[in-house]
């Protein structure tokens, strides 16, 4: 279960309710592995969005700009198109998600000199320090976690 005090997860106190039960043949214990797999995915997706959440409020950062970052700190530049078709939104919509990023000096945009319509986006050095931090912090969560797993 997740230990709000500390923020980690403990594999070994994940409540798995029925699927204990003994399989009676190999395909039911198949189920019964899957049921048990899937319920820890989940409670630990659940723990990180919890998480993740707690880090992104101070930098007054959203879910799918946190996500955007992410995926720019690993690209050098993005057309907002690129940009558009990567997060599943209209141009205008990744238009918006990108000024509110560059109003926080996250991002920066510019307009290529051979098609002023063609803008490009890249991640800022502060961008890119707010997502290391972040996956720094997931990484420490993480091992606390698998740290507390082993017998």
């Amino acid at each position: 279960m997740f230990d709000r005090s500390n923020g980690s997860l403990s594999l070994s106190a994940l409540n798995t309710g029925a699927s204990i039960a003994f399989a009676r043949n190999p395909t039911d214990q198949i189920r019964t592995d899957a049921e048990r797999l899937s319920h820890i995915v989940m409670e630990m997706q659940r723990c990180f969005v919890l998480h993740l959440c707690k880090e992104l409020a101070p930098g007054n950062v959203s879910f799918p700009q946190f996500f955007l970052l992410a995926f720019l700190d690993q690209k050098e530049v993005l057309t907002m198109s690129a940009i558009a078709q990567k997060m599943g939104h209209t141009t205008a919509a990744a238009s918006g998600l990108v000024a509110r990023l560059e109003n926080l000096d996250y991002v920066m945009r510019s307009s290529v000199r051979e098609d002023r319509r063609k803008v490009m986006v890249c991640i800022t050095p502060k961008g890119s320090a707010l997502v290391q931090r972040i996956r720094e912090d997931h990484i420490t969560v993480k091992d606390a976690q698998f740290e507390s797993t082993r017998p």
